[in-house]
């Protein structure tokens, strides 16, 4: 578990790097290619861009190996430390300090997070989800999404950025328990895994889910878009963990000190996400350097 964790924050910590790089990208898109396609092809051509799908790709390859030790119920939370790495890169990046208060919402994110799960302790998963398991997962999450991508539809400004953010959050989350059922086929049967259909799946959810980050990233500031992603996908991922591979969640009187170490992890992202350092360096869509 302690591996797994550890590949998680190195995970946590590329996906920082990917969110600073593709949020400055996404800063030189005109607001009118927001959820059209045209967004992708305005970003592929930015340097910037191109150097945060590197950086995701790497995530993606530390956080398959830190699902090869671990449940998905344990990675995805740990996945939260991405925030704190967000704001020391921006910290490096702009040659500025981090005040107090973004410290201590640092401090106040770590203590929740491992509050939270030394209190329920995910255990590996006791079954691997059946064919009819996938297929009501994938309409379900499916359902959320497009609810959600509608209401962005109808809205703007914070709520559009929220509400995407979120739908990019539950994909990630989903695309996680793919990612799990690849590398559990890579390991029992490599020639299997290029003719199976979770591999596809998962890097069609996986784009998909991409694409909802873009356009949450372009929506709005990264006060909004940034706790909206970093909370959704660990609660997603914890209930994706425990209802389709059985990883289990210490419940009983434990139940109090996993709520109080979630609430200190949402209002610690909620801190960080008001620090001076990201309300100065993340601009406004459309913003032209």
């Amino acid at each position: 578990m302690i591996f797994a964790a550890l590949l998680a924050v190195l995970a946590a910590a590329c996906n920082a790097g990917a969110s600073v790089l593709q949020r400055r990208a996404a800063r030189t898109v005109p607001p009118e290619l927001g959820l059209r396609l045209g967004l992708i092809w305005a970003l592929v051509r930015n340097r910037l861009w191109r150097w945060g799908i590197t950086a995701l790709i790497a995530g993606f390859v530390f956080q398959a190996a830190a699902l090869s030790q671990g449940g998905v119920a344990l990675v995805q939370p740990a996945l939260v430390i991405e925030l704190p790495f967000t704001m020391i890169i921006l910290s490096w990046a702009f040659g500025t300090v981090l005040d107090r208060r973004s410290w201590l919402a640092i401090g106040v994110l770590s203590a929740g997070l491992g509050m939270f799960l030394a209190a329920a302790v995910p255990g590996p998963g006791r079954w691997s989800p059946d064919t009819t398991e996938w297929v009501v997962a994938a309409v379900v999450t499916s359902a959320t999404v497009a609810g959600l991508v509608a209401l962005a539809a109808l809205s703007s400004g914070p709520l559009r950025a929220a509400a995407l953010g979120v739908a990019a959050g539950i994909g990630f989350a989903f695309t996680a328990t793919l990612i799990k059922k690849c590398v559990t086929l890579l390991e029992d049967d490599p020639g299997a895994l290029p003719v199976s259909w979770p591999l596809y799946a998962m890097v069609f959810t996986g784009l998909c889910s991409v694409f909802l980050l873009q356009n949450s990233l372009h929506s709005g500031s990264l006060v909004v878009a940034q706790p909206a992603l970093t909370i959704s996908d660990p609660m997603a991922g914890i209930l994706y963990g425990a209802l389709m591979y059985g990883e289990p969640i210490r419940t009983g009187p434990w139940i109090v000190m996993e709520a109080a170490g979630a609430g200190l992890l949402v209002y610690g992202v909620i801190v960080l996400t008001r620090s001076p350092i990201i309300q100065t360096h993340t601009g406004t869509p459309g913003a032209r350097r």
